[in-house]
């Protein structure tokens, strides 16, 4: 079993990329450098079957204006891995950031029993981290011919969307 987790003090978010969202503009908004977006997150000793939760960079909000972010998604999910649900939650509730951790593991978040501030838009203030990080939670149906990337993070900026997609990924290797 693997969890890796960053203390909150050592948390720093962020990625790279760029939105494509119809309708949304291309945000610039959310840091794109940082621990995140460093390396591959994953593990080596993953089963059919099992369920990952896999944290994605979390909100930092370079801007001179506060934004509401409305939906995540990973862009490229491959075959042998299905999004079971996105959700946020806090970062204190969670213990630290787990950047990835499996289902029922001993240092795992029992996700199930915390709130899920994702039911409604995330408002991250101007110049500020977020204390709100989002989660996907992953099921392995067949062993992943490659890794799950970019998060993509769409959110309103006064009455304007934007899109963008910040580098993240997780590789799950099914042991043999």
């Amino acid at each position: 079993m693997l969890l890796a987790v960053l203390a909150l003090a050592g948390c720093s978010p962020q990625g790279s990329g760029s939105g494509n969202e119809a309708g949304a503009e291309v945000g610039t908004a959310l840091a794109t450098e940082g621990t995140q977006s460093s390396g591959v997150v994953g593990t080596e000793s993953a089963k059919v079957g099992e369920v990952w939760y896999f944290a994605l960079p979390v909100p930092y909000n370079t801007s001179s204006q506060a934004i509401e972010i409305t939906e995540v998604a990973l862009k490229r999910i491959p075959a042998g891995i299905k999004v079971l649900e996105y959700g946020a939650y806090h970062l204190e509730d969670a213990g630290g950031l787990p950047l990835l951790a499996d289902d029922g593991g001993p240092h795992t978040p029992d996700f199930g029993k915390l709130k899920n501030y994702g039911l409604k838009p995330v408002k991250v203030k101007a110049g500020e981290e977020s204390n709100i990080f989002y989660l996907a939670k992953l099921k392995i149906t067949a062993p992943p011919k490659e890794t799950a990337r970019w998060c993509r993070f769409d959110y309103r900026q006064g009455s304007q969307a934007y899109s963008q997609t910040m580098d993240c990924e997780v590789e799950l290797k099914v042991a043999k």
